[in-house]
């Protein structure tokens, strides 16, 4: 015990000793960096993703098309006149008199062209209750809900003159103006909460203000950097506001967490008597190596985006290596550095009974940090039973979350429809079903993109004539198919509602027909014509075909190279398989309270979800490159710690215990704060976001109870030495398995070796 050599290799241990010892200059640079980063991407701007690139299969070409022709489409908006009573028909006097009112009233607002009379375009239904008022807004689709208030009030004031009818608007721009003003600011605020939701957890388990600040104020950094970074790369991938919220999200958790895992060791370290250096330089071979270790399999995880094909995707997954990355490195580089300068003072501001010192001494006493001490006594009492019958544990959590995973082998996607995204929330909603009950696809029609040599010759004309017959004829639709031609750009749009109407199942089938029936049958035969079919059910259709597509290549890219670097980083074949089992676990879980929350209902009306029937499309592979790479935060940081225990010469078995027992206070905290911080955005009424956050919530707390609480401990008591088998033939790999703590460097003794493994350092 005479060897006073602490040295110990790794760059987290190396960058933390650097950062302690120049203290102000990795402040700093750090500073720098992220001044420099938003300072740059302001002054390079952010790049919007367009509606060509997020789409794809046709939708994408059919957008492809109207980009490449400069046509801008504008926002087409629709005015409901229906009867309120069955004997109230379109013939009628004070019908046309309602009809010619809407026309004039919007007319009279500047903020519309092309006003259509339903007697005109025969936009009358069936049961001649019914007609549509349709009209273009004037200025740029996208922001034309910012214009369509006064429309909005004129039809209004129509609708109070005429009380036996129902008179209501429907469009892109009011539907857009509705959800902002419902939705917006509520989604906005559901993020900026999330900081001091974090704050506040953060208080609970330092019971300091300092110390409680330190984290928060490292991961809102590190968003600020990856924010300007994000406006850098743009101009590669563009961005979009998706990837924002994603990128924030990701980064509040692993930046809070990385901080949390570095803060808590040292401080674990100074309350086990050792001076504040030692405590320091401890922290950064053990916490330090193990948020390497973390970051990295995220960035690899969140990199699995880029495999899908889909450019939003690509964006999200973009932006949330990025901000992982620049957590990662703070937490590695400028918190040491930040810790060396507050010294005791990140003690500061203590509140009364939070504080760990008084919470140990109602514990009766501040321990020796051996196995159990300084710990969860819940853990503690946990492990114990765990540890005396792994077996049973085993088989009794691991077929609890299989039994929870089940429901998901039923697993229904799809792109929700407004009926289903917002429920009987919004007024608008009711109105897109009485339109859809009229008109069976009238609110969202198929769109086909027709492109010719010379769109008005007569073969063309024929072409068309002939779709829009057989459209109706083939019982894909009941019309009316509307055509809308660009003569200068050689460009018609086909407008055909599908029967099924908001129905998707249906609605699906009827666009079947119309692309592999209909169109060969028509546009197909003419020489030239190109002819993409777009749309929302198109969209839905053509997204959901891509992401399957990708399912498979994500899937392999994020487990392989998960399973590399456990392999690498623990020197372990038998780790490396049992983390990506786990984590597979925690994922299928996750994806079974989906389906039977929101699919089946079971417990909707908890979180207010009745009646959606489905998963949105890109929400299960979206969770799993997410789940996956955040699960690992807790199974790195914990696995570390056995290892680490396990080479200061403890059994396996007690190794387990004292890994499992120290780590269960600061996974505890990170997990209520994910969970917290996920579980707002389960509380908005947008479906797609409730989805989101339910399941991060659900998916996280599994992971940080029953995972690494239960089926963890469980596993590798039953595996014992085999834990850390690793075949000779390995060892030719790369050894990332450095950085261990100084006492491991300097202690010697060490527990016996098994066949095929090398402990040291």
């Amino acid at each position: 015990m005479g060897n006073r050599d602490t040295r110990v290799r790794g760059i987290a241990a190396r960058a933390g000793g650097w950062s302690a010892r120049h203290r102000w200059a990795a402040v700093g640079i750090w500073v720098l960096f992220v001044v420099l980063a938003m300072g740059l991407g302001s002054a390079a701007g952010t790049v919007e993703l367009k509606d060509s690139d997020q789409l794809s299969g046709e939708t994408g070409r059919a957008a492809a098309i109207a980009e490449e022709a400069g046509i801008d489409e504008p926002a087409g908006e629709t005015v409901l006149v229906q009867g309120r009573d069955a004997g109230v028909k379109a013939t009628s006097t004070e019908f046309r008199a309602a009809v010619d009112a809407v026309m004039k009233a919007v007319e009279g607002t500047g903020k519309v062209t092309n006003v259509t009379s339903p007697y005109d375009t025969d936009t009358i239904s069936k049961d001649g209750r019914s007609a549509l008022v349709q009209f273009d807004m004037r200025g740029e689709a996208e922001t034309a809900g910012d214009r369509v208030e006064p429309v909005l009030k004129a039809v209004e004031e129509v609708q109070k003159d005429h009380g036996s009818l129902l008179i209501e608007e429907i469009g892109g721009a009011s539907m857009n103006k509705t959800f902002d003003d419902a939705f917006g600011n509520d989604f906005k605020q559901a993020e900026y909460s999330a900081v001091p939701v974090a704050l506040g957890i953060l208080l609970v388990a330092f019971g300091a203000l300092v110390a409680a600040l330190v984290p928060v104020l490292l991961a809102i950094t590190a968003i600020m950097a990856t924010m300007g970074l994000m406006g850098i790369v743009s101009h590669f991938q563009p961005m979009d506001d998706a990837s924002s919220s994603v990128m924030l999200l990701v980064g509040l958790a692993v930046g809070v967490d990385y901080c949390l895992f570095y803060l808590r060791r040292e401080r674990e370290e100074r309350a086990a008597g050792r001076d504040p250096e030692t405590a320091l330089r401890i922290a950064a071979a053990t916490s330090g190596r193990a948020i390497v270790v973390s970051g990295v399999t995220v960035c690899v995880a969140m990199a699995g985006m880029l495999f899908t094909g889909i450019a939003t995707f690509k964006a999200m997954g973009l932006a949330s290596l990025m901000v992982v990355a620049v957590a990662m490195v703070g937490s590695v580089t400028v918190l040491p550095a930040v810790l060396s300068l507050l010294g005791t003072r990140v003690e500061k501001g203590r509140i009364p009974f939070l504080h760990p010192d008084k919470r140990r001494k109602a514990n009766g006493g501040a321990g020796n940090g051996r196995s159990g001490d300084n710990g969860s006594r819940f853990w503690t009492s946990v492990l114990r039973v765990v540890l005396a019958k792994p077996a049973i544990s085993l088989v009794v959590a691991a077929g609890a979350l299989l039994a929870i995973a089940a429901p998901a082998l039923g697993m229904k996607t799809q792109n929700l429809t407004l009926d289903q995204e917002f429920g009987d929330s919004l007024p608008i909603v009711a109105t897109y079903e009485r339109v859809n009950e009229a008109f069976p696809g009238g609110s969202d029609p198929a769109e086909v993109v027709v492109k010719a040599d010379d769109i008005n010759s007569a073969e063309v004309k024929s072409a068309i004539a002939d779709f829009r017959e057989r459209a109706v004829s083939s019982g894909a639709s009941r019309g009316p198919v509307e055509v809308k031609v660009h003569d200068s750009k050689n460009v018609a749009f086909v407008y055909v509602p599908l029967v099924g109407g908001s129905n998707l199942d249906k609605a699906e089938k009827s666009l079947e027909i119309i692309r592999d029936d209909v169109r060969p049958a028509t546009l197909g035969k003419v020489d030239g014509v190109e002819a993409p079919v777009t749309g929302q059910v198109a969209g839905s259709k053509d997204f959901n075909d891509q992401l399957v597509s990708a399912v498979a290549p994500v899937f392999a890219f994020v487990v392989v190279f998960a399973f590399l670097l456990m392999l690498l980083s623990f020197r372990s074949l038998t780790i490396a398989i049992t983390s990506i089992v786990l984590n597979l676990l925690s994922v299928g879980a996750a994806y079974g309270i989906l389906v039977g929350v929101f699919q089946h209902g079971w417990g909707a009306s908890l979180v207010g979800a009745e009646g959606v029937g489905a998963i949105i499309t890109w929400l299960p592979l979206f969770l799993f490159v997410i789940l996956f790479g955040l699960s690992m935060d807790y199974h790195v940081f914990v696995v570390s710690r056995i290892r680490e225990a396990r080479m200061r010469g403890l059994t396996t078995r007690d190794a387990i215990q004292h890994g499992v027992v120290t780590t269960a206070g600061v996974i505890t905290s990170a997990a209520v704060i994910m969970v917290a911080v996920f579980a707002i955005f389960g509380t908005l009424s947008m479906q797609s976001m409730k989805q989101m956050g339910v399941g991060l919530a659900a998916a996280v707390l599994i992971d940080a109870t029953i995972i690494r609480g239960v089926l963890l401990p469980a596993v590798m008591a039953l595996l014992g030495e085999r834990n850390w088998y690793f075949p000779k033939w390995l060892n030719r790999l790369p050894d990332l398995s450095h950085d261990e703590s100084p006492e491991a460097a300097a202690s010697p003794p060490q527990p016996p070796a098994v066949e095929g493994e090398r402990v040291g350092v």
